[in-house]
C-alpha cells in the first residue's frame, strides 16, 4: 500500500504496483506453526525468494489468493523466506 486519495479526495491508503516473481512454495515448519497459533498468528504458506527481489512488499498474491507476510527471514545472503497468512486475516 502507498499513500493516495480516495474519490472524495481524503487520504487514504491505496494498492501500489503489482510485481511478478519466481518463487518456491514451501510448508510452515510444524514449531513455527504451533508457536504462531498460540499468539493468534495463523501461518499458512512460506514463499522462499532471491532477496534482491522483495522490496518490503506487505500482501502476497498467489494463486487467486492474498496473504499477508508476517515475517521475513534471510535463509541466506542470496534468498529469503516469507511467512506469510491468509487476507484478510481472520480471528
Amino acid at each position: 500500500m502507498i499513500p493516495g486519495r480516495d474519490e472524495y479526495g481524503a487520504e487514504t491508503e491505496v494498492d501500489g504496483p503489482v510485481r511478478e516473481v519466481m518463487a518456491n512454495e514451501k510448508s510452515v515448519k510444524g514449531a513455527e506453526f504451533y508457536q504462531a497459533h498460540a499468539v493468534g498468528i495463523r501461518p499458512e504458506i512460506v514463499f522462499e525468494i532471491r532477496k534482491a527481489e522483495y522490496q518490503g512488499e506487505p500482501r502476497v498474491k498467489y494463486e487467486g489468493a492474498t496473504y499477508y507476510v508476517i515475517r521475513t527471514y534471510s535463509r541466506s545472503g542470496e534468498l529469503l523466506e516469507l511467512t506469510c497468512s491468509r487476507y484478510p486475516m481472520e480471528g
